[in-house]
């Protein structure tokens, strides 16, 4: 629990991911400011049905991404890679998860975009300032790797 209490800590710092789906030999990565949810183990994020990933996604997909800072000393070097599916949410659940995105992202008051949930599988976390190359690696209870 330690290891995923250090990784969520980072993430709520952030606010930048990518995340990249694909299907039928097509592949696309997308940028988007999240939201991050500790409890749920989950982001948040806002993005049109109707862009290149959005169509690959479809209502619900596996993805994989990386959350990133860019520092400029290799010893100061963390970031994040992640696994999970994600899931269109339907408007009338999604109230609640919009009004907090909105406080954390005041411009997205103006966008109609739909919100997705990336329900994370497994993180793993470079942290150079723990040490050079140190990983912290978290693995939801109910995944098993290559699934």
């Amino acid at each position: 629990m330690e290891t995923l209490n250090a990784i969520s800590r980072w993430l709520n710092k952030q606010h930048v991911l990518t995340y990249c789906a694909g299907g039928h030999s097509d592949l696309w990565c997308a940028n988007a400011f999240y939201l991050y949810d500790a409890q749920r183990v989950a982001f948040y994020l806002l993005s049109e049905s109707h862009t290149r990933h959005g169509e690959l996604i479809g209502k619900q997909a596996s993805v994989a991404g990386t959350v990133n800072g860019q520092p400029k000393t290799v010893a100061l070097i963390r970031g994040v890679q992640f696994r999970g599916e994600i899931t269109l949410i339907e408007e009338s659940e999604a109230a609640n998860i919009r009004n907090l995105y909105c406080k954390r992202f005041p411009v997205a008051r103006v966008m109609s975009a739909p919100v997705w949930e990336i329900r994370l599988d497994e993180l793993k976390m470079t942290d150079n300032t723990l040490g050079f190359g140190k990983k912290l690696h978290w693995l939801r209870d109910d995944t098993k790797l290559g699934e």
